[in-house]
């Protein structure tokens, strides 16, 4: 069953940074990291990465620097900062009350411990 891409579009940021908050990364790392850790569930295209990049970038939650890949093409990477990490510790927090209440309708109403 495919996922309703609106239900993707608020956590793509916070999944990015959770992906750089393991190693620095360039952009078609991304998008390979983050098919293969969801099962292909998440498929960003290039035109949707690099906005959101850029936007991180502006809000210095990332920072970008040239360096030369295994394949010894010159490649952007991408490193979260110390903002962002932050700002990812904020957001999973809020993630985490907002799929609890979530599970929480869909189940009656009724509290699991996870």
């Amino acid at each position: 069953m495919a996922i309703d891409k609106s239900l993707l579009t608020g956590s793509t940021s916070m999944l990015l940074l959770k992906l750089l908050e393991e190693k620095d990364m360039y952009g078609y790392m991304m998008i390979e990291e983050l098919s293969k850790k969801s099962d292909n569930t998440f498929s960003l295209k290039a035109g949707t990465l690099y906005p959101l990049l850029h936007t991180l970038e502006e809000k210095n939650f990332v920072t970008s620097y040239d360096k030369i890949s295994d394949t010894g093409r010159q490649r952007k990477y991408y490193s979260i900062t110390k903002k962002g990490k932050h700002h990812l510790k904020e957001k999973k927090e809020e993630w985490q009350q907002y799929t609890s209440a979530v599970n929480k309708v869909l189940k009656g109403g009724m509290t699991f411990a996870y």
